[in-house]
């Protein structure tokens, strides 16, 4: 593949209700859309998963801008690439960055695919023709509401619910839902909002039969985690921590979690996802697919991810309904009574991508090849 095109959309959706965690609320979500076009006239497409502000990550839409411009397209452009891992050959002197990264590679992951008429999820190894769809429900005004929504959600036959926590959002809240659902798979997720000083409110959530504790400590670590799973039984997911094979090696060394949420654009893109996936394959630690309320471009490569054999928990993969009243592709995606999700069969991604949709939310259109 040669780059023939290079373009950059950035825009912004409204989420149908505000998401909200321990950072804060996101009534609008703000994404780039990575097209690009081969010599074949092939088109890929991809999602830079960065948002308006450093919150989850360092990375910002702008700063994802300013990588792929100025460093990423004078590396890639007039370059021969026969295989979208070739792609992190070429940029591997740039450090960090992860997520404008992601977004490059899995347009040319798209375009690859197609080359070869084949699904996405068929060459990065996935054996499941349908996925194990859980949802995740931020923090509520209050606990009534949030015992609506998990009620809701269960009823459109999601398979695992996931709560967001935070200091005073947290056992109370647990109790509450595990009083009302008692034998529903559940897993709480605190985005890193507490220390290792707080451990006593993590032997108090053992009680409550948690699938996992997500992230629980600093967005960074590794040793207190290790820490702190020895100190209770519920199984710690780390995602935050884990950016690279080299985290993952370090987590499993350490004994810092024994769940690892893999998200593909805080690793860098697919190829990093999938050494991560293998790795933990290995050594008997299960993973599952987490998502960061991607467009339904972004969702088509968490929904090929989950078709890999260690993915042994429901992946955050929602219907696209479940956060945006329209979609920018076609079909959206949706989950069947079963909880499941189709993975596609068609060559590359398995969606068109409805390029008047989002013509529709842009805000800039960046051509940065020819």
């Amino acid at each position: 593949m040669i780059i023939r095109s290079l373009e950059l959309y950035h825009i912004v959706m409204e989420l149908k209700e505000p998401f909200t965690t321990s950072f804060g609320s996101i009534k609008k979500r703000e994404t780039i859309i990575v097209k690009i076009v081969d010599d074949n006239d092939n088109t890929g497409w991809g999602e830079i998963v960065s948002s308006g502000g450093p919150w989850y990550s360092y990375e910002t839409i702008e700063t994802a801008i300013h990588i792929i411009k100025d460093y990423i397209t004078p590396m890639i452009r007039g370059r021969a690439i026969d295989h979208p891992k070739t792609f992190h050959s070429l940029v591997s002197s740039i450090r960090g960055h992860n997520m404008a990264k992601a977004g490059i590679e899995m347009a040319l992951w798209d375009l690859y695919a197609k080359e070869l008429k084949m699904p996405l999820s068929a060459i990065l190894g996935g054996v499941k023709y349908k996925i194990d769809c859980g949802v995740s429900i931020g923090i509520k005004s209050n606990v009534n509401e949030l015992l609506k929504a998990v009620g809701y959600y269960l009823e459109q036959g999601y398979k695992r619910i996931k709560i967001k926590i935070k200091p005073r959002w947290d056992v109370d809240i647990v109790r509450r839902v595990r009083r009302e659902y008692p034998d529903i798979p559940l897993q709480v997720d605190a985005n890193a909002a507490y220390t290792l000083s707080d451990y006593v409110v993590f032997k108090k959530l053992d009680e409550y039969n948690l699938e996992m504790i997500e992230q629980p400590l600093y967005y960074d670590d590794l040793v207190d985690h290790a820490i702190l799973q020895r100190l209770i039984r519920t199984p710690i997911c780390l995602d935050e921590s884990i950016k690279s094979i080299h985290d993952v090696k370090a987590a499993y060394r350490l004994g810092s979690c024994m769940v690892i949420n893999i998200k593909p654009g805080r690793v860098g893109g697919l190829s990093e996802a999938v050494k991560m996936h293998d790795f933990c394959m290995t050594v008997g630690i299960p993973v599952w697919i987490g998502g960061m309320l991607e467009t339904g471009i972004g969702r088509s490569y968490l929904v090929s991810l989950a078709s890999l054999p260690n993915v042994k928990y429901p992946s955050d993969i929602s219907a696209s309904s479940r956060y945006y009243v329209e979609d920018i592709v076609e079909p959206p995606w949706t989950i069947d009574k079963d909880g499941t999700m189709k993975v596609p069969t068609k060559p590359g991604i398995g969606v068109e991508v409805l390029e008047d949709r989002i013509k529709k939310y842009i805000i800039r259109n960046i051509k940065l090849i020819p």
